[in-house]
């Protein structure tokens, strides 16, 4: 059991994380060299045992951590993340299954377990997705009332645009997106409708500029709110170890006066 402690504690230094860090960051300049057949065809050997080498710590890195903390492993989603991400690795690429060698660049999303800071942006992301479920619901609400009058109004005068409820749909998504949404669809709809603006102008206001702002907010608190529960714990990890070394030294002071009387009893 002290062996498994002592793994652990090792697993958990900053200088552990931050080679491990390193060695993603490698592994991912090494995936992306394999996409140019100029540097494969002349250090393609190379950056195959690179590879290969970035893999094995990856393994090793796994094994010492399943073997420190036994079931106490699966408990932890992040483990559960990086033995799904290293797992995708280890399938042979063959035949039917050469897809998966695209998706080895995964391994570069270990990156958001090891570093704490990226760890608090995605513990706060999926904090907001209960709230973000409303306010998607609402935006759903939006598009569907959107794409059925603008089928209505503009799908037999621009049936690529707003022929179909599908299209009418991703039409006003493009338009919620803001690419291309004046030039490229309204003005033309205008020529032909000139009140059209009335129509769209409401609905980018209440899309684009409250719906999106109010899903970005709801992720930011969440972010908030996830780095302030993570100094919560910090301020009390660090109130319990002053507690601990004040009872130590407390604990001294008790037994000295003791110790005093038994020497000078002696004497």
């Amino acid at each position: 059991m002290q062996l498994r402690e002592r793994l652990a504690d090792w697993l958990s230094k900053p200088a552990v994380s931050n080679f491990i860090i390193g060695v993603i960051l490698v592994n991912a300049v090494l995936l992306g060299m394999e996409t140019s057949d100029t540097i494969m065809s002349r250090v393609g050997g190379v950056i195959h045992l690179l590879d290969n080498l970035c893999l094995a710590i990856f393994v090793i890195e796994l094994a010492a951590k399943l073997f420190a903390l036994g079931p106490r492993f699966f408990r932890s989603g992040w483990n559960i993340f990086d033995f799904v991400i290293v797992g995708i690795a280890l399938v042979p690429a063959a035949q039917g299954l050469s897809v998966l060698r695209a998706l080895r660049i995964l391994r570069v999303m270990r990156v958001i377990s090891v570093a704490p800071s990226l760890r608090r942006v995605v513990e706060g992301f999926v904090t907001a997705l209960p709230g973000m479920g409303s306010v998607f619901l609402l935006m759903g609400i939006i598009f569907y009332i959107g794409s059925v009058m603008a089928t209505k109004l503009f799908g037999d005068t621009f049936p690529d645009w707003f022929g179909t409820l599908g299209y009418s749909a991703y039409s006003l998504f493009q338009i919620m997106t803001l690419e291309s949404w004046s030039m490229g669809i309204v003005r033309p709809v205008m020529e032909i409708y000139p009140y059209a603006w009335a129509f769209f102008v409401p609905f980018i206001m209440m899309t684009t500029f409250a719906v999106v702002n109010l899903l970005v907010g709801l992720i930011v608190n969440s972010m908030q709110d996830a780095h302030s529960a993570d100094e919560g714990e910090r301020t009390d990890a660090y109130r319990d170890e002053v507690l601990a070394r004040l009872t130590a030294i407390e604990a001294r002071l008790q037994d000295a006066p003791k110790a005093t009387k038994e020497d000078a009893a002696k004497k």
